[in-house]
């Protein structure tokens, strides 16, 4: 991101630094950031780009639904800082993060375009889906927005709908119905990249480096989307470098059926990673959690695991220029 990279959070007094304002905003949760999402962003980019303003993505934190159906949290593709990364290597400037609190959605339509596009983002273009929705009871709409920001001289670009290759609407929720039953690869088609979990590596009970497998672990949040099972992998570290490798998300049935741990074995790696923040990027499924007959069963699986990883990442190729950056550090 250019200025100082920040992730902006607003409140009722809060404006962006000067040389933020006056820019084109796209407003959406975003979550995923999938196909559909990068056509409105995309939109405001080109808007920007044309126009030599800044580019600014306004979202809300949390999910409007946590708030509303606590005991019915969204689980999320994209957490918050995974968002903001990818939203920076889609060039965005700054991406403002908008409280959502029940206060916040109870304020009129007409006060969300003065206090908070006008007042504190001070935007020239404003970039929104089709199925945009603003203010109390949801009473705004793209519509009603682009009317209101029209007597302003503000700019208001609505995208329609993105279908998928098959003509149907490429949704959130439609990538959360893949991961969850482990569709990978229709996850990633709609996203436009691999989907990527991030965490800290922590220690394990250090069963895989007995086996000649040792493994980078993950505790992934207790909502995670993805089935358990194996899966064809890339692993980054915090310097963007992309290693190849087969990860397991479950419980180690053969051994103690304890707490979920995402595991990864890095190919041809010998470092130490407990501490440090990685990214993963998921490629493919290849089998579900199974129990073995002792450790020489497991290990004899595998390697045949380790063999079909292999294969299936030595064929990849980047879906997008964004799953070069992200998927293949850089690559591309």
């Amino acid at each position: 991101m250019t200025a100082s990279g920040r992730i902006l959070r607003l409140d009722a007094a809060g404006a962006l630094p000067a040389d933020l304002r006056g820019g084109v905003v796209a407003i959406g949760n975003f979550d995923g950031v999938h196909r559909g999402h990068q056509a409105v962003l995309g939109a405001a980019a080109e808007i920007a780009a044309q126009e030599r303003l800044p580019l600014i993505c306004l979202t809300f934190e949390p999910h409007p639904r946590t708030v509303f159906r606590p005991q019915e949290p969204v689980a999320r593709l994209t957490p918050a800082p995974l968002k903001a990364r990818i939203l920076k290597e889609l060039g965005f400037d700054a991406v403002v993060e908008q409280p959502f609190t029940r206060d916040f959605a109870s304020a009129t339509a007409e006060s969300f375009i003065e206090d908070c596009l006008l007042g504190a983002l001070g935007a020239r273009h404003v970039v929104v889906g089709y199925d945009f929705r603003f203010g109390a009871r949801r009473a705004g709409t793209a519509e009603t927005l682009a009317a209101d920001c029209g007597h302003r001289n503000v700019g208001v670009r609505v995208i329609a709908e993105f279908d998928d290759e098959g003509g149907a609407v490429v949704s959130s929720s439609r990538i959360r119905s893949d991961l969850s039953v482990g569709d990978v690869a229709g996850a990633n088609a709609l996203l436009g990249y691999r989907w990527i979990v991030e965490g800290e590596i922590v220690h394990g009970r250090k069963l895989g480096r007995t086996l000649g497998y040792p493994t980078a672990n993950m505790t992934l949040p207790h909502d995670t989307l993805l089935m358990q099972g194996i899966y064809a992998v890339k692993l980054a570290r915090a310097d963007g470098v992309a290693m190849p490798g087969v990860a397991s998300f479950g419980r180690r049935p053969t051994f103690d059926g304890g707490a979920a741990l995402f595991e990864t074995y890095v190919f041809d790696f010998d470092d130490r990673l407990y501490g440090e923040t990685v990214s993963v990027s998921v490629f493919g499924r290849l089998r579900g959690e199974m129990r073995f007959n002792g450790a020489d069963e497991l290990v004899a699986q595998m390697d045949r695991d380790s063999e079909e990883a292999r294969a299936l990442l030595s064929g990849a190729k980047p879906l997008s220029p964004l799953d070069a950056r992200l998927s293949f550090g850089g690559a591309g």
